[in-house]
């Protein structure tokens, strides 16, 4: 599955005409809930170190993908689960769902970068708790502390997923990417640096056919027709 996970965003980040990358489960009230641990009993330290490594490098490719992606979460996000869900740019949610880093019950830590992005995400101290007691919160829970983006009856995420992508379809596809990179780039140093990265991410959108055709487009009361050009 892994393995499978990895080829789908390598695929994705060729593909030139993607614009918005969701992720959700066939699997009912289950989005994705964790490792294996039967399997993992049956693996060494080396072997299961290996693995984590790989989760880690997927979900930070997942992370890195130069489109919007969003989680859509019916059930059950836990663990590695959860911890894919927050490399992804927004978080929808439905009702029903489940949410936690329940690995210090095991003896270990989250180790697919849940250490890392939940406390950008919900603070330092929120995270803590979090982790430290392996706590799982319920949707509202999850949406007060700014862990999902919306919250919606179950069974119905992935409608509202699709609403926020078609919204983000519309939009100049270079501006989305340039907006993402300035975001994410722009968080990981200090303020001057993070204005000067997002002077450089304007400057590749100024002279763009997009542009024109945005300003064209409300000039004639229309909407715009993007290319990504």
């Amino acid at each position: 599955m892994l393995r499978g996970l990895q080829h789908t965003f390598e695929a994705v980040y060729k593909d030139h005409t993607a614009k918005v990358l969701m992720i959700n489960s066939l699997v009912p009230r289950v989005f994705c809930a964790g490792a294996d641990l039967k399997e993992r009993i049956t693996m060494n330290p080396s072997e299961v170190q290996s693995f984590v490594n790989s989760l880690r490098s997927t979900f930070s490719y997942l992370e890195d993908l130069h489109i919007p992606t969003i989680a859509v979460i019916e059930g059950a996000a836990l663990g590695g689960g959860l911890e894919m869900a927050l490399s992804c740019d927004l978080r929808i949610c439905g009702e029903d769902a489940v949410l936690g880093l329940p690995e210090t019950g095991l003896a270990i830590i989250p180790g697919a970068g849940g250490t890392q992005r939940l406390p950008r995400l919900v603070g330092k101290s929120t995270a803590k708790e979090l982790i430290f007691t392996g706590r799982k919160i319920g949707s509202k829970d999850a949406l007060s502390m700014g862990l999902v983006n919306y919250c919606v009856p179950a069974g119905e995420a992935r409608a509202k997923a699709l609403q926020i992508a078609r919204d983000i379809n519309q939009k100049g596809p270079l501006a989305i990417r340039m907006a993402k990179q300035a975001i994410d780039r722009g968080l990981e140093v200090d303020m001057a640096s993070a204005l000067e990265l997002e002077e450089d991410c304007y400057a590749q959108v100024l002279h763009t056919k997009d542009r024109l055709e945005g300003l064209e487009a409300f000039a004639q009361k229309r909407k715009p027709n993007y290319t990504g050009e």
